[in-house]
């Protein structure tokens, strides 16, 4: 960094990535911050700048080893940070740049006086994270199953029953207890963690409200899917259609083979496929529609929403947004630690909620081998029409884009 692009950099102040600090801040003051930003999306401290952007200059002695040794003694897990001095920022004056990356062991707590406090980055302040800011960081690392967490007031008969013996006997191909038997079906239930054990006595876990509750809206709010369809090319208050998508995310099926309730899944593609236009050609005497999405992708794409979102992140739900040039999949939550868009382009597996993963492959929602993005959804439009997915990774949420024919006359 040269004493200009310092300059540049300090022009624009304070913001979620950058803070200034004169060198004679504590220890644990520069903790908070340098934790805030592992925290967050990383972030760089210039030590030698004051709150108002007027460089001091840093003359702290032996100034980069005390900043080492503290994010290794006040900073847990301890990390290395990258440091550059910039040499006469102003005449006499030098800037030490202290840097770190978003964080690979999220989430990092400041150690202070035997105490351990976890901080976020919230525009230019860093702050105390909540309670669900710190539990989204654990799942986010794979240090938490958000899925096996008690739905309080939600008992074993807050669970279709229907469902759960079609997943046992036709899905799985096994057997079910009788319906009376209380005790078989908690002890069952309970080692596929779809209900666990409280004070209270045995309730529904997430996962198993998510996947087989009579009413997962109204114990988890945020478990639909929001489908909106847009005259235009961009959101807008006028729609063509706006509904609220919700139930549990595996269908109920008859003993004779009848669909008798659709899955969100399925209600999601009939949404697309209901506001959607067609376009049709004769094979012999047969006319045959060519939907502008294929089926099979906008499914996965779905499936990976439900299974992949971030259940944690209250009052927002995955949205579909159906425009006349393409369609939309945002799902909440960013992507676990470690985990890219190119990554997962090329086929690296990962797993948020891994019970709901498992039980939409055993109903045939995602790919088995756990590919989908690589093997169907990118593959599969590149054959429907020559373009490829969109995939767009944001703070606190993915948006998956798929492009109509680019030939197409707009609708």
């Amino acid at each position: 960094m040269t004493p200009y692009e310092l300059q540049q950099l300090i022009r624009d102040g304070e913001d979620s990535g950058l803070e200034f600090k004169r060198d004679e801040v504590t220890n644990f003051d520069l903790a908070r911050e340098v934790t805030a930003f592992l925290n967050h999306m990383g972030g760089t401290v210039l030590l030698g700048v004051d709150d108002g952007g007027r460089i001091v200059g840093a003359q702290r002695p032996r100034l980069e080893e005390w900043v080492v040794e503290l994010c290794r003694a006040k900073i847990d897990p301890p990390v290395i940070p990258s440091l550059h001095w910039v040499r006469n920022a102003e005449p006499g004056s030098d800037v030490l740049a202290v840097r770190v990356s978003v964080g690979p062991d999220k989430p990092y707590a400041r150690v202070h006086n035997k105490r351990r406090t976890y901080y976020v980055r919230v525009g230019s302040t860093s702050r105390e994270a909540s309670s669900e800011e710190l539990e989204r960081m654990y799942q986010s690392a794979g240090r938490l199953n958000y899925g096996v967490k008690p739905v309080p007031g939600a008992g074993v008969e807050e669970l279709d029953l229907r469902r759960l013996r079609d997943y046992l006997t036709r899905v799985l191909g096994g057997s079910a207890p009788d319906d009376d038997d209380t005790n078989e079906w908690g002890t069952l239930l309970h080692n596929l963690e779809f209900v666990t054990q409280t004070p209270e006595g045995l309730v529904a876990t997430v996962d198993g409200m998510l996947l087989f509750g009579t009413r997962p809206r109204r114990f988890l709010p945020q478990s639909g899917i929001r489908a909106i369809c847009y005259p235009s090319l961009a959101p807008d208050y006028a729609t063509r259609a706006d509904q609220d998508l919700h139930g549990p995310i595996v269908p109920l099926v008859g003993i004779d083979g009848y669909l008798l309730d659709p899955s969100l899944v399925d209600k999601a593609w009939d949404f697309v496929r209901l506001n959607t236009t067609p376009t049709a050609r004769l094979d012999g005497m047969r006319r045959v529609d060519r939907w502008p999405f294929p089926e099979a992708v906008v499914r996965e794409c779905i499936a990976n929403a439900l299974a992949h979102r971030d259940y944690s992140i209250r009052g927002t739900d995955i949205t579909l947004n159906a425009f006349p040039d393409r369609l939309e999949i945002e799902s909440p939550g960013s992507l676990p630690n470690t985990i890219t868009v190119e990554r997962m382009r090329a086929g690296v597996r990962y797993a948020r909620n891994q019970t709901l993963m498992n039980v939409m492959r055993d109903y045939g929602y995602v790919d088995a081998r756990g590919m989908g993005i690589r093997n169907k959804v990118v593959p599969g439009m590149l054959a429907h029409n020559g373009t490829e997915p969109e995939f767009m990774a944001e703070e606190h949420r993915l948006t998956v884009r798929l492009r109509d024919d680019p030939q197409a006359v707009p609708r």
